[in-house]
């Protein structure tokens, strides 16, 4: 009967050791060592205050977050009287400046950031381009594609277009002006997706 209960006895000293090794340890006292690290990035857990309440056009740009855009309220200030061709240019190169400009605290908390550099500004069209078109100091081919994707639906989205989701665009040079689109696939994925681009009469 001893020699039967050895194996017996034998797991039993096994599967004790391998608990301990585990650290595992009985307790009748409960424990709470808080909530699991979050790892939700690209959303605040807060409306961020201090980037909606400064005067102006109420607006959104779109930031970087992870590998997507994300659309973020700003304001514009728009002087009073500006001509309908001057107030989208205004309202163009607001925009620019906030996409430049280096994300709230609480933002770059929740991991936005922007590939959009300081020192880009816009001016209207020329003769010959069509009435919407918006000029950029750096060729929109020379951009990041993820600048490129943050500029062409931050416009696209406000009152410096038209409002039916894309934009014309050009550079300084003399090149034909294009009309760029924000798609749900640029959104997604800026870096890999660029904007579909289409050649438009004039420049």
């Amino acid at each position: 009967m001893t020699v039967r209960r050895l194996p017996a006895l034998g797991g039993l000293l096994v599967l004790a050791v391998l608990l301990t090794g585990c650290g595992i340890r009985a307790t009748e006292v409960p424990t709470d060592y808080g909530p699991a690290p979050s790892r939700v990035r690209c959303s605040l857990a807060e409306p961020d205050v201090s980037t909606q309440t400064a005067p102006g056009l109420p607006a959104q740009v779109f930031l970087l977050c992870g590998s997507s855009l994300v659309a973020v309220d700003r304001t514009v200030r728009v002087p009073d009287g500006a001509s309908d061709s001057g107030r989208r240019v205004l309202v163009a190169q607001g925009l620019l400046d906030e996409l430049a400009a280096q994300p709230s605290a609480a933002e770059k908390e929740a991991g936005y950031t922007s590939d959009v550099r300081r020192g880009l500004t816009v001016t209207g069209p020329r003769s010959r381009d069509p009435e919407d078109t918006l000029r950029l100091s750096t060729d929109p081919d020379d951009l990041t594609s993820y600048a490129l994707a943050q500029v062409v639906c931050t416009f696209s989205d406000s009152a410096a277009a038209e409002g039916d989701g894309s934009v014309i665009l050009a550079g300084p040079t003399d090149r034909s002006v294009r009309r760029y689109s924000c798609t749900d696939e640029v959104r997604a994925r800026p870096g890999s997706n660029e904007p579909p681009a289409d050649e438009v009469a004039g420049g």
